[in-house]
């Protein structure tokens, strides 16, 4: 690499380490991969070579800013650790992981907020959450009108239960409607899911009165009543609603009721819907151990999947308990996180494969995805078949996400801090196309100066062309140097006082230019934070 392209990295120390989340995998006997060694495996039989693992850990510590180009910007540290010599399918290259990484250290040296990184865990994207009681939830890259779109929730959540409104942002980031739950309902955080008729599939909770003594409460208690919404995203209309005590019995539920609580009682806990391949949906409930297929039209129950009235015989290993993000991928084939707890059925957390039978009312187990470090999530979750079958497991409020061969054998780990947690983990291709311009700063040290360069959520840049001169009018080209990640750090030769960058695309075109700065007084690369 030339001296004149440096990466953060190579100007400050780097990152904290691998975070807390290294103590489990330690116990489990899988610290090889974690420091980048390897591990012995058996194939058909005998011993095969063993898988050499590498581990990046993107990232600062608390005591320096991690771009001096943005300052405001303090995403969380990402470690990730992928097996030596591997390559993403064709189908894959150039896609991204989209993330929503939830700080719970208020002091902590990373943010909460929307997160976007490229397959080695580099920055590509972060809008921070600056208010503290403020929540961002299921980032995801869908369709919307036959474009893509950046879709997220937003809101409160002071008890489980999400209190807020659907966003859809364009390719340049920015905002183009929101999405708002009806019957005087506010949107929850567990879902936003756009259909391709344009409409968004939400999770909402309402408060109700309900006889609670099925499970030993009063007959005369406060209840939350889940609803599964479809509404029109151009117009804001509701098109449908499901009740789930409508449709599903209290005496359903495996959650305990706690006498005295201040909160209502969640007998059902709605944390998914999505469309089966007929058109009909299916309907996530975390506290009755349950999918439901909902009739579309009717709001009908189907069938239930799992819980004390499943409609499904079983085979083994099929049985899941307090589940998320159920999704269908073929006409007969669901994925589900199966948390196993809390409290814990399991010893740990599984992504699934079923398969389902409908005529012989069966359902198989046709995959299920562990990590070494055998991982229990209490909470959350996410399972993504892609497109050459590989799965994506985020492992909800344990501070992981992990991809896996589509036999079982992972591939790629990324663990954020120990404290930290993703609500779901998703992969996608994503054109980022900001309407900012980049952000530069250009440091005047004792014998040099250092220009440090960002564009925070662009996807084109390849290039930065540094520009030069003695009258902000004038400037001509000073260097041109590779892009080397989110904040590239530029040696200037000669030139200035006053500078500008341009960002060029891999034929070398402008996209866009900086404005034009004078340097900033600093006394040595050490104390740039």
């Amino acid at each position: 690499m030339p001296e004149s392209s440096l990466t953060r990295r190579q100007v400050l120390r780097r990152g904290a380490g691998v975070g807390g989340g290294l103590a489990a995998l330690v116990a489990a006997g899988y610290a090889g991969y974690a420091w980048g060694g390897s591990d012995a495996r058996v194939l058909n039989g005998k011993a095969a070579p063993p898988r050499v693992w590498s581990t990046t850990t993107r990232g600062v510590d608390a005591d320096a800013i991690p771009f001096v180009s943005r300052p405001d910007l303090r995403p969380p540290t990402l470690t990730l650790s992928h097996e030596v010599g591997w390559t993403a399918p064709s189908a894959l290259e150039g896609s991204y992981y989209i993330l929503t990484p939830k700080a719970y250290v208020p002091d902590g040296p990373g943010q909460s907020g929307l997160m976007i990184v490229d397959a080695d865990g580099e920055l590509v994207w972060f809008r921070p959450t600056v208010a503290s009681t403020l929540t961002r939830t299921d980032m995801q890259v869908q369709r919307y009108r036959g474009r893509p779109v950046l879709t997220w929730w937003e809101g409160e959540v002071p008890t489980g239960v999400g209190q807020g409104i659907g966003y859809v942002a364009d390719q340049t980031y920015r905002v183009i409607t929101t999405v708002q739950a009806g019957n005087g309902l506010k949107s929850d955080a567990h879902e936003l899911n756009l259909t391709p008729s344009g409409t968004a599939l939400i999770t909402a909770y309402g408060t109700t009165e309900a006889d609670l003594r099925a499970v030993k409460g009063p007959s005369k208690g406060t209840i939350y009543a889940c609803q599964a919404q479809e509404i029109d995203v151009a117009t804001g209309k509701m098109l449908f609603a499901w009740d789930s005590l409508e449709h599903v019995g209290i005496e359903e539920s495996y959650a305990a009721y706690t006498p005295g609580a201040t909160t209502p009682y969640d007998y059902f806990h709605i944390n998914s819907v999505s469309l089966a391949e007929d058109g009909d949906l299916l309907i996530s409930s975390r506290n009755t151990w349950t999918i439901y297929k909902v009739n579309r039209r009717t709001g009908e129950v189907v069938w239930r999947l799992g819980g004390k009235k499943s409609d499904f015989t079983f085979g083994p290993g099929v049985q899941f308990y307090w589940q998320h993000h159920v999704r269908s991928i073929t006409k007969n084939r669901l994925t589900v996180f199966d948390d196993g707890a809390s409290p814990a059925e399991e010893s740990q957390s599984r992504g699934l494969i079923l398969k389902i039978d409908e005529s012989k009312m069966h359902c198989s187990l046709e995959r299920a995805y562990t990590h070494p470090a055998k991982l229990l999530a209490a909470n959350q979750g996410s399972v993504q078949v892609m497109p050459d079958g590989r799965v994506l497991v985020g492992w909800g409020d344990q501070p992981y996400f992990s991809e896996f061969t589509a036999d079982g054998t992972m591939i790629i780990d990324a663990r954020f801090p120990a404290d930290d947690q993703t609500y779901r983990a998703f992969r996608a291709h994503w054109r980022g196309l900001p309407a900012t311009t980049p952000d530069l700063v250009v440091k005047s040290f004792t014998t040099a100066r250092t220009a440090f360069v960002s564009w925070n959520g662009d996807t084109r840049t390849a290039y930065w062309r540094v520009l030069g001169g003695k009258d902000s009018a004038h400037l001509s080209e000073l260097i041109d140097v590779p892009k080397t990640g989110f904040e590239t750090v530029i040696a200037i030769p000669t030139g200035g006082p006053y500078f500008a960058v341009e960002a060029l695309d891999q034929y070398r075109r402008v996209l866009s230019r900086s404005s034009t700065v004078r340097p900033q007084a600093s006394t040595s690369p050490s104390t740039l934070g």
